[in-house]
């Protein structure tokens, strides 16, 4: 995301040129290959770290832009979201202490962040998904004011011609309509990258996509959003729906979403994949170019490739292809995408370790994997991983089926600690960063499940609101003891900031799961759906969720009496109900949604956002909230 001169430009010539340009970009590359110019016989390792700002609530915090301005330190840059930033960490030769310098590295430019975040009042946080995130803060106004940003908002959903949207399933549920690509800004990740030569590419590529479901499993730590408890990297999902640009045509037709594992192995090039990304996925962001690579190339100079790479920039492989130039020399590399972000850098460091381990033993354990793995079976075990974490099971060598605890353990960490022996990491670092690895899967608790089993735990205290933000508040003071995630006390809600609850929201008391009518229920029906739930308001809403009326236990007495004295054939909710509802927003104060009880002299409010019931706010409810602000006073 670092190119920012882009533009979405409609003008055809624009287009045709541009992709001219990318054509001959592939020529070039190709002819570097051949010509055997690609950097080979060297390992580099590095990374990207993003990372979430929150404020003393542990909300998101908008001040991304005002952070870069008051830093120093280079390696950091923007990201989409106002409350992200990414550092990018110098590349270090494979061996020996590469490791420890990572975790150094990755600890100092935190470090450098919150210094420069704290004149801010904000909080660096590592996390896949933030867990205080609300949808409504993914308006445009949180979005970076870049070009390339916008430019690429713009681009995907004029190609989309609708809303984003996204249902995602787990131990809750939640379909997400969203009128911007601004849900990427809710995933942030640890993207670790390794330097390849272009002979070994297409074998080195196959095995990161064969180790990708057991490295996510072990590393999940996604699994809340919007309140929402999901899958246990439910970023995946999340990202491949915030920039899915396909139309209803290309949905009907299957057609590959840009965020993917991909649809096969690849036979023998790198070349293979950026073809095939050209020949599938539209030019969404362009640039002004000057000259041809071929050209530089017969000059005697190393190209950039600048359209392959913005194009390559725009579609989002787990395991991305990657061209660049060091020191004057061009080089290949594998970026694995699918690491998040956090729990800790130490468990950051730990899951490189395991990855890159894994990168080095697999060719000579395995050969080809395409002989002993389906590539089908690959991309079943990366979507278990993801919905699963290590409660997954997988489909390994030979239809082998496996859990993914037993699969680590017993199998991946020995060949990958021999796959680090083999480029002479210091065993030290070995052992602590694959110890830490081998405890997480031991102990069945990395981030994932460590804040599920924390949910779990406060089900009965407090609100949805008030849990996730004492998670998200637990989450932020055990990672800055820099303690690994297996090692961590569950979180629990006395954790959370004290404010004024007053000031908090509806949106964070309301009751969700409602027992709601329609207009042609008959009043027997309504009368039965109270007294069996013990509730005193009933909702009435049509078939598209938009708010029609309320009946309160009143308006059925007071019916009733009349009924009794009158001929009604079949009385219905329609009869009964009252229309002329006073309603609230979701980010309506709790102080001001009793103002308006008070002042309309009602005991319930319906809460409506863009035309749609949300859930409802009683007195009974503020009779709580009321009794916890006294108990704090005291």
């Amino acid at each position: 995301m670092g190119e920012q001169k882009v533009s979405f430009d409609h003008k055809l010539q624009d287009q045709q040129r541009f992709m001219l340009a990318l054509l001959d970009d592939i020529q070039a590359l190709e002819m570097l290959i051949e010509s055997g110019r690609i950097e080979k016989n060297i390992r580099r390792i590095g990374a990207e770290q993003e990372m979430f700002l929150v404020d003393a609530n542990m909300r998101p915090a908008l001040v991304g832009p005002e952070i870069l301005q008051a830093t120093t330190d280079e390696r950091l840059t923007s990201e989409i979201g106002r409350f992200n930033l990414e550092a990018n960490l110098e590349p270090s030769i494979f061996s020996g202490s590469a490791f420890r310098q990572m975790e150094d590295e990755l600890n100092d430019v935190v470090r450098s962040t919150q210094q420069s975040a704290d004149s801010c009042g904000a909080h660096v946080l590592l996390t896949g998904i933030l867990p205080t995130m609300r949808q409504r803060d993914l308006s445009l106004e949180s979005m970076t004011p870049k070009p390339r940003y916008h430019a690429l908002n713009h681009a995907l959903t004029q190609l989309r011609g609708h809303s984003f949207s996204a249902h995602i399933k787990g131990l809750d549920e939640i379909t997400i309509t969203h009128d911007n690509m601004l849900l990427e800004a809710a995933c942030t990740s640890f993207q670790v990258h390794l330097q390849v030569s272009a002979e070994e590419f297409a074998q080195l590529y196959n095995i990161a996509q064969a180790i990708t479901a057991p490295v996510l499993a072990a590393a999940a730590n996604s699994p809340v959003l919007f309140g929402h408890r999901l899958w246990h990297e439910t970023r995946l999902a999340l990202f491949q729906h915030s920039v899915d640009e396909r139309s209803e045509a290309r949905l009907q037709r299957r057609h590959p979403h840009r965020v993917s594992f991909g649809e096969s192995w690849v036979e023998s090039s790198v070349v293979e994949i950026f073809r095939d990304e050209i020949a599938r996925f539209r030019l969404i962001l362009t640039k002004l170019l000057n000259g041809t690579s071929t050209e530089k190339l017969r000059k005697g100079e190393i190209p950039e490739l600048d359209a392959l790479r913005l194009h390559n920039g725009t579609v989002w492989r787990w395991n991305r292809p990657c061209y660049g130039i060091m020191d004057g020399v061009p080089h290949l590399r594998i970026e694995n995408r699918v690491i998040p972000s956090g729990p800790t850098v130490l468990d950051e460091v730990a899951n490189a370790a395991f990855f890159l381990g894994l990168m080095m033993a697999l060719p000579q354990e395995y050969g080809d994997i395409r002989y002993l793995l389906p590539f089908d079976a690959a991309k079943d075990n990366f979507l278990a991983a993801a919905r699963h974490g290590l409660r997954s099971q997988f489909t390994w060598l030979n239809n082998t089926l496996i859990p993914a605890p037993d699969l680590i353990t017993s199998h991946l960490l020995p060949l990958a600690e021999a796959g680090l022996r083999s480029v002479n990491i210091d065993g030290s670092d070995i052992e602590r960063y694959l110890g830490v690895l081998q405890e997480r899967v031991e102990r069945k608790q990395n981030g994932a499940l460590w804040a599920l089993e924390s949910l779990s735990a406060m089900h009965n205290e407090g609100t949805c609101e008030q849990q996730h933000r004492a998670l998200t508040a637990a989450m932020l003071s055990r990672q800055q003891h820099g303690t690994p995630v297996h090692t961590w006390e569950l979180a629990r809600l006395n954790e959370q900031p004290h404010q004024d609850v007053l000031l908090e929201t509806v949106e964070e008391i309301m009751t969700k799961d409602l027992l709601t009518v329609r207009t042609h229920d008959v009043v027997d029906f309504v009368v039965n759906l109270m007294t069996w739930n013990h509730i005193r308001h009933v909702p009435v809403e049509n078939d598209a969720g938009e708010l029609q009326g309320i009946i309160s236990y009143t308006d059925i007495l007071r019916f009733l009496t009349v009924s009794r004295s009158a001929d009604v054939p079949v009385p219905v909710a329609a009869d009964v109900m009252q229309t002329n509802v006073i309603s609230i927003s979701p980010d309506t104060s709790i102080r001001e949604a009793y103002s308006q009880m008070e002042r309309f002299n009602i005991s319930c409010l319906p809460i409506v956002a863009k035309g749609l019931l949300q859930g409802v706010v009683t007195k009974a409810d503020m009779l709580r909230v009321f009794a916890k602000e006294q108990h704090l006073r005291l």
